[in-house]
């Protein structure tokens, strides 16, 4: 595949395009042509009530891998962490570039850290894994959904609705607001998101050319992490309906896997960790959530589901 005309489809959000023109700009220096096509979707036509409302998994990501499909567009850009488990028929994940941070970031009005919070203080956050490691370690302060692209959310926050609010650490710094966090809350003390901070490029699986070059922008460390965080959450069957966390990382020539499922409330937070070969990260994940079930994990997952 000399000089290949790449289409890569996007949702239209100041974050999304920022990640869009990256893979764009990778793939053009290893050589190809390449356009930009914004697509809407579900989650981005209805932006109030919580996540968890709107239905089936993939809100963010279902009309952009039907333009795949179509050949609308050659190449899908996702936040990972948005992306399901769930392998769509035909299609496929063919590269996650190098991982952004990972943290989460408490962006607070008047720069206070989590623990100066005033008792009672507003914080917001339209995710449910954040929610309740959030109750867990502050149970004295007032948690609330919030919806909205990075900039709506900071405008709520300037607008004194809330006292601080919750973000990714690596959607901030891509849109160079890194100032503005005033804490970073750092795994093991909340654990990230399956995939959080990191790109997934999905492509058709039978675009044999394509997918090898979008390969060599893979990042093989990532890719294991974020595969384990991913068994582990597909066996799990939580999706975005449970407090679920997971963190993946290369330790000592090992990859290691912390995961967590947590009650809603946040009274209840089960944890495992396990290690393992860089070459077999979906057993990793399979084994770390066996781990959790087997604490009891199922039954967060289905009261948090019901709720």
């Amino acid at each position: 595949m000399s000089t290949p005309h790449i289409r890569i489809g996007t949702r239209s959000s100041q974050l999304a395009l920022w990640q869009a023109r990256w893979v764009a700009a990778e793939l053009e220096r290893l050589g190809a042509q390449v356009e930009i096509i914004e697509i809407t979707t579900q989650g981005d036509r209805q932006q109030s009530g919580p996540i968890v409302e709107l239905g089936l998994q993939g809100v963010f990501t279902k009309e952009i891998q039907a333009a795949v499909l179509r050949s609308e567009v050659d190449l899908a850009v996702h936040s990972l962490k948005d992306l399901p488990t769930e392998t769509v028929w035909g299609l496929t994940l063919a590269a996650v570039p190098e991982r952004e941070n990972c943290c989460d970031a408490i962006v607070s009005a008047s720069g206070e850290k989590l623990a100066a919070l005033a008792s009672g203080a507003i914080v917001g956050t339209g995710s449910l894994r954040r929610q309740a490691q959030l109750r867990a370690m502050r149970p004295d302060i007032n948690v609330r959904g919030i919806r909205g692209n990075v900039d709506t959310r900071l405008s709520k926050l300037t607008t004194g609705e809330y006292d601080a609010i919750i973000l990714a650490s690596a959607g901030l710094n891509r849109l160079g607001l890194a100032e503005k966090v005033s804490e970073e809350l750092a795994p093991p003390r909340m654990l990230p998101a399956p995939g959080q901070g990191t790109l997934g490029i999905e492509c058709r699986l039978a675009d044999e050319l394509l997918l090898k070059f979008v390969a060599q922008i893979q990042h093989p460390d990532t890719r294991a992490s974020t595969d384990a965080e991913r068994s582990m959450l597909a066996l799990l069957h939580a999706g975005c309906s449970a407090p679920v966390g997971a963190w993946g990382r290369i330790e000592n020539g090992k990859l290691r896997l912390d995961g967590l499922v947590a009650s809603l409330d946040g009274t209840q937070i089960l944890r495992a960790a396990a290690s393992g070969s860089l070459d077999d990260p979906l057993q990793l994940g399979r084994t770390v959530a066996e781990e959790l079930l087997a604490q009891g994990a199922q039954q967060l997952i289905d009261a948090a589901r019901n709720s």
